[in-house]
């Protein structure tokens, strides 16, 4: 089934919507602390959606609970600190680093076939982000770009344990994802964070304008559009549109942010956006299983 041009229309929203997130989120960073605002992202999700999507059951909900702690608490607790110490447009590059890490985590826990596009896609992938790490700009933060990097290496686990979990409805787990790491965020930054108060009092209506728009526009509305194109069509079909995030938040940090994009940064992004695009657009053939 090919896709339709609305269709199409609505897959680089997705990517724009995500891209976005990270503009929005990088301006909110400048004001409360990191952890704080995921608190406040998934608060708002949550509100959102529960009521909307049905109560799985008790054995269901447990493991739900150990996803959304590493899959969005640790996740992105780990991801929107490194963000803190970044230009939106490098973190965005070095997230990509999700697609090799899912890879590896595929085949060393759910014992997935490696092809050798994979592996040209992995090295190609990390072969970027470590000429990334290597910019001169970068040489006081590379602890920010070891933090992003373990972001994406645990969103990469999330996706292993989400797996593993059986049909669930994508609806009904982000709404209970965010039921649960809301409260896991917000005791995560009262333990490591501090100055809530005075972040929250000094908020201006455009940092609390980019709260929302990760909460509702980013996460509910951003997942809404994604689940409904997976609804319709193969992954194959819809996955490459994702290629657009990074590019989104590259020129978007370049023209509303001002951030520089040198051209060891440009090369690097190239090389990781390769290699994502090899692992997720070469199909691979496999052969029938004999009966």
């Amino acid at each position: 089934m090919r896709l339709k041009i609305s269709d199409i229309f609505l897959a680089i929203s997705v990517a724009v919507i995500w891209g976005g997130g990270f503009l929005f989120a990088k301006t909110a960073i400048d004001h409360f602390p990191p952890i704080l605002l995921m608190a406040f992202r998934f608060t708002l999700t949550a509100v959102a959606l529960i009521w909307f999507v049905p109560r799985p059951n008790s054995i269901v909900l447990k493991r739900i609970f150990w996803i959304s702690l590493v899959s969005a608490a640790i996740q992105y607790s780990l991801t929107f600190s490194g963000l803190k110490g970044l230009d939106a447009s490098t973190a965005i590059i070095i997230v990509q680093l999700e697609v090799p890490f899912g890879v590896l985590g595929a085949v060393l826990i759910l014992k997935d076939r490696l092809h050798l596009k994979h592996v040209i896609g992995i090295a190609l992938a990390f072969s970027g982000v470590v000429l990334i790490a290597g910019e001169p700009s970068l040489k006081d933060n590379l602890f920010y770009v070891l933090l992003v990097a373990a972001g994406a290496m645990t969103w990469a686990v999330g996706q292993v344990m989400v797996k593993t979990l059986g049909p669930v409805g994508g609806f009904t787990l982000i709404a209970w994802v965010a039921v649960f790491a809301s409260p896991q965020l917000l005791l995560s930054s009262w333990l490591f964070e501090h100055n809530h108060f005075n972040a929250i009092r000094d908020a201006s209506m455009l940092v609390w304008s980019a709260v929302v728009y990760l909460a509702f526009i980013m996460t509910a509305l951003g997942y809404a559009i994604w689940y409904h194109l997976l609804g319709k069509y193969s992954v194959n079909q819809v996955m490459p549109f994702l290629l657009l995030l990074p590019v989104t938040t590259v020129v978007g940090g370049v023209l509303l942010l001002d951030e520089e994009l040198t051209v060891r940064i440009a090369i690097g992004g190239i090389l990781a956006i390769t290699g994502v695009a090899i692992i997720n657009l070469i199909r691979t053939e496999t052969k029938p299983v004999e009966q």
